[in-house]
């Protein structure tokens, strides 16, 4: 099973929030994950965007992917990725 970390879409319409979950690949946007990582709110002004980054350096250590769109929230909050 490829698990990939990514964003998982929650919110109203026209207020999008997200989610930065580990999930397999294969599953829908909101489908199943396996786990909550994180949060991001595009809305606000500057940006808000929280993970736990013990739980990200676990995934990543089980060999997970990292979609692009969550890899550059990634830098954007310091975290190097040794990919």
């Amino acid at each position: 099973m490829p698990v990939v970390l990514r964003l998982r879409r929650v919110g109203a319409k026209k207020k999008p929030k997200y989610r930065i979950v580990a999930a397999d690949s294969r599953a829908a946007r909101e489908g199943k994950f396996l786990e909550t990582l994180g949060s991001y709110d595009p809305a606000v002004n500057p940006r808000k965007v929280q993970f736990d980054k013990e739980k990200v350096e676990y995934w990543l250590s089980r060999g997970a992917q990292v979609s692009d769109t969550v890899k550059s929230l990634f830098k954007t909050q310091g975290l190097r990725l040794s990919q």
